[in-house]
């Protein structure tokens, strides 16, 4: 008995400190955790997403799932699962629901109106060093977080073919990426944006600002990463940025954060979306929509050189807003 609780403790340090992989072990009740993949191929003309996960009601009711989203002809499909169909293997990211496989590097659907195999290269993890395991910084240590957050890869490339509807699509030479979420619910208040298709490739940004709630009160957090060649910028709330605006109406999302070295103004022009099942206390119960077809105009500002460094704008954008969005107004 004591060997195999020195086996679950070390599961779990080793799972927190490498928030890819799978993070509820030993949980029951009130939780839920899922992957989000984007997938692109390269004609831009199919945009899905793919969400595996877990969720677990308060009477400790357990089921697996694999969600998609097709971007571009705007519907979703739920797939449940028997929770017994739900596999992760300890130390990586690799998980199992059904016939249906998911890593960092692949996913292999056998669904009912899609199947295939893809395989992923060149990703671009958010670093993760021990004071700061991952985008959630020193937040990741606070033990009562309603929902946590992990970036797999910002940005890679994708191989392979998906067969939907009996139509063969290739995704060579697409563009992918990869995040996740686990916790109990998704907060009551939030916008999330995501793009990897500028006019150059090896840029990709990710955006969301979100209602925390903190010790009986709450607090607006933001999380910005911009990643531009061959370095990561970051915004947030624990790096000494500054969330200068934060504002959504039924047109467009507007966001403009600052650190010491850069300013960021985000563009978003936001599109018809598509329902999606998400977490509350654990049961897939609530809705959000989301659309992968916004458009998104980024300005990066170098405060120090007094120049323009990156003016453009992303297509194929994933775009959330959710809940009571006023109460994140800035």
């Amino acid at each position: 008995m004591l060997k195999l609780s020195k086996m679950f403790v070390f599961r779990k340090l080793r799972s927190f400190f490498n928030p890819e992989q799978f993070q509820g072990w030993g949980k029951q009740r009130k939780y839920f955790e899922g992957w989000y993949y984007k997938l692109v191929n390269a004609a831009e003309n199919k945009a899905l997403a793919i969400i595996p996960g877990i969720a677990m009601d308060e009477q400790g009711n357990r089921q697996a799932f694999v969600q998609l989203l097709d971007g571009k002809r705007k519907t979703a499909v739920y797939h449940k699962f028997d929770f017994s169909s739900f596999g992760a293997t300890p130390g990586k990211l690799l998980v199992q629901i059904g016939e249906n496989s998911f890593s960092e590097k692949h996913i292999q659907l056998s669904l009912p109106g899609i199947k295939g195999e893809l395989n992923f290269s060149g990703n671009i993890p958010w670093p993760k060093p021990f004071y700061s395991p991952g985008i959630m910084g020193p937040y990741a240590y606070a033990p009562f977080m309603e929902c946590y957050h992990g970036i797999v890869s910002m940005d890679h490339s994708i191989s392979g073919e998906l067969v939907m509807e009996e139509e063969k699509i290739s995704f060579n030479g697409g563009r992918g990426y990869i995040e996740k979420d686990w916790g109990r619910s998704f907060p009551s208040a939030y916008f999330w944006l995501q793009t990897n298709h500028f006019s150059e490739t090896g840029i990709s940004l990710k955006a969301s600002v979100a209602k925390i709630p903190w010790i009986r009160k709450s607090f607006t957090g933001f999380i910005a990463g911009l990643w531009l060649k061959d370095r990561l910028i970051r915004f947030t709330t624990y790096n000494s940025s500054s969330l200068i605006k934060s504002f959504a109406d039924e047109h467009k999302l507007e966001l403009v954060m600052e650190n010491k070295r850069f300013r960021i103004e985000i563009l978003a022009h936001r599109d018809k979306a598509t329902a999606l099942a998400s977490p509350i206390l654990g049961l897939m119960d609530g809705r959000i929509e989301e659309s992968m077809t916004a458009l998104t105009a980024v300005q990066l500002y170098d405060k120090k050189n007094r120049k323009v460094i990156l003016d453009d704008t992303g297509r194929n954008s994933g775009l959330e807003v959710a809940g009571k969005i006023s109460e994140i107004f800035v």
